[in-house]
């Protein structure tokens, strides 16, 4: 008796699924990715204005934090509900969903990042000349960058994850494959969706964590062990 098809079979992993829905695949791969990226990129544009507002005392940080703390505490299908007459059934939507929701990460580690830089060395760039524009761009926001990239990668993260949710819409990426598998139990389609969405937020991840090392030499050299001295 000839060996049943895996798709036949609904086996939860089967090659015969991945080469002959490649192209769906890489569809759904491609616009999950373009739009996690538009969403953490738009996000972080939007927080750190109001991370240099929150930074000008308590009465801005308190309403900001409080503000973008909220926002995260909407429910997915809310916040898109609350949306739809604005941007109707469109990636705009999921878009400004997941960037509302990124706030919540990307403000607080970019004013944690900001508070971090020490007053001395505000006080020195001041000296040597150094106006308010020139001193955010070329002193507190390169020293800032640990704690910003930080949150970047976490956001990220999440937003794959939340990405998903998109599916409601339409605009869902992978979760527009995870869906509808689910409700009609094809596993070999869910199993390879979730899959790639894991591996999109590993490589997501790994990719901001050597931009990161890349773009703060000082935080590695500040790790590194003193050399022996010669003859020790």
């Amino acid at each position: 008796m000839p060996e049943q098809n895996c798709l036949v079979a609904n086996d939860w992993i089967c090659w015969d699924y991945v080469t002959s829905r490649s192209q769906e695949l890489t569809d759904a791969t491609v616009e999950h990715v373009w739009i996690t990226g538009a969403s953490v990129l738009i996000g972080l544009l939007v927080a750190v204005p109001l991370a240099l507002l929150a930074r000008r005392g308590r009465h801005w940080a308190a309403p900001v934090l409080t503000f973008t703390t909220l926002l995260y505490t909407i429910p997915s299908l809310a916040m898109f509900s609350l949306l739809l007459p604005v941007f109707g059934l469109s990636a705009a939507l999921v878009v400004t969903g997941l960037v509302l929701y990124s706030l919540t990460i990307l403000v607080r580690n970019a004013l944690a990042g900001l508070e971090a830089v020490p007053e001395e060395v505000r006080e020195a760039a001041r000296g040597m000349g150094y106006g308010p524009g020139r001193l955010l761009w070329q002193v507190e926001l390169p020293l800032a960058l640990p704690a910003l990239l930080a949150g970047v990668r976490i956001a990220t993260v999440s937003t794959v994850a939340l990405t998903t949710v998109g599916s409601i819409v339409g605009k869902g990426g992978l979760g527009n494959l995870i869906a509808p598998a689910v409700s009609s139990s094809f596993k070999a389609q869910v199993l390879t969706a979730s899959v790639l969405c894991v591996l999109l937020a590993l490589v997501a991840d790994l990719l901001l964590l050597g931009l990161q090392r890349l773009l703060t030499p000082w935080t590695r050299a500040g790790a590194r062990p003193a050399a022996p001295a010669k003859g020790a």
